[in-house]
């Protein structure tokens, strides 16, 4: 089939295009004439781009893909933890991507569905499209001959490399909350921003993680499906997810240290201010209560009569408050 047909204009199917044995693209095909692409056996295989599609149509990619009802079901709820399971001769995954969205991170899903002849993306909530990787791929014919597999590698590693960025921003804003982690006034902000980075890496991780086994399963297993020569090239995804696995890491662990040592400061911070102000405290109480003594109702206080115990008692108050001070000072009370 050589007749170019313009792309669906439905906003949730992006391409459907066929390539042909030679990794070339052949045409931009409808949604009907997959199964009959599919018909044909010379070795082409058909990729087909989703976003957030109804349940219309996943039936419909069903009929045309002969997919497993299990797994269209876990593609049109699209809140699945991620893994990859075999349904007879095709693999269903689910990836779990990542973006900054006004400096909070937002997490979306990636369904994949391939087989001998088929690549199948579908893509929930925050996902960045994979146009881009579909176009790389076609300039590449001798490495898109290899077929859906190669296709897959190439979305792979779209949603891997789309981690580092985030990492990145994330790793900056790390070193700026570290400036005001040591500043001498307490901020709220600052414990809250914390507590947000921590949460958002932790849920990063959860994402990132998991993607380590599935990609050691592509590299070992179903060789009907993952050509030998693509497992060169999954190798190379498995390590940069490894490196943002441990980044990811190494970062919550900082998190952690810098929130233990934020409330330590404070605690600190709080202590200095209590003992100035028990210093305070200790240097009012001798005068309070050395006058406190006259105030009680003896009429037989022989200093009342002397003429200069006036002067005298301002004299040893006064006397008792400097030796306090300097006391207090030099005890870095005050």
């Amino acid at each position: 089939m050589d007749t170019a047909l313009a792309p669906p204009a439905s906003p949730m199917v992006r391409n459907v295009v066929a390539y042909c044995s030679a990794g070339k693209r052949r045409a931009d095909i409808s949604l009907e004439q997959i199964s009959d692409v599919l018909a044909v056996d010379d070795g082409g295989f058909v990729w087909v781009g989703l976003y957030a599609p109804d349940e219309q149509l996943l039936l419909k990619m069903q009929e045309e893909f002969s997919l497993h009802p299990l797994a269209v079901e876990d593609a049109l709820k699209a809140h699945q933890r991620p893994k990859i399971e075999l349904y007879g001769d095709s693999l269903f995954m689910v990836l779990h991507t990542a973006q900054v969205v006004a400096g909070h991170i937002e997490f979306g899903e990636t369904h994949i569905f391939i087989g001998p002849r088929y690549l199948l993306t579908v893509r929930h909530g925050a996902s960045l499209p994979f146009s881009p990787a579909r176009e790389r791929c076609e300039k590449s014919p001798d490495l898109m001959k290899l077929g859906p597999s190669y296709g897959l590698y190439a979305v792979l590693d779209a949603v891997v490399d789309n981690y580092f960025p985030i990492v990145g921003e994330f790793q900056e804003e790390l070193n700026e909350l570290e400036k005001d982690i040591f500043a001498e006034d307490y901020r709220r902000e600052t414990v809250r921003r914390l507590y947000e980075l921590k949460r958002d890496l932790t849920q990063l991780r959860l994402a990132v993680s998991p993607m380590q086994d599935m990609l050691n399963q592509l590299m070992q297993f179903h060789p009907t499906l993952i050509r030998k020569e693509v497992r060169v090239y999954l190798r190379d995804v498995h390590d940069h997810v490894v490196r943002v696995n441990e980044a990811v890491d190494t970062m919550r662990e900082m998190l952690t240290a810098a929130m233990s040592v934020n409330l330590s400061l404070v605690t600190v911070a709080q202590g200095e201010i209590v003992k100035r102000l028990a210093g305070w405290a200790a240097l009012l109480a001798a005068p309070t209560l050395l006058t406190s003594w006259y105030g009680m109702n003896f009429h037989h206080m022989p200093e009342l009569d002397g003429r200069y115990s006036y002067w005298i008692m301002i004299g040893v108050t006064a006397a008792v408050c400097v030796g306090l001070y300097f006391a207090l000072r030099r005890a870095k009370w005050l």
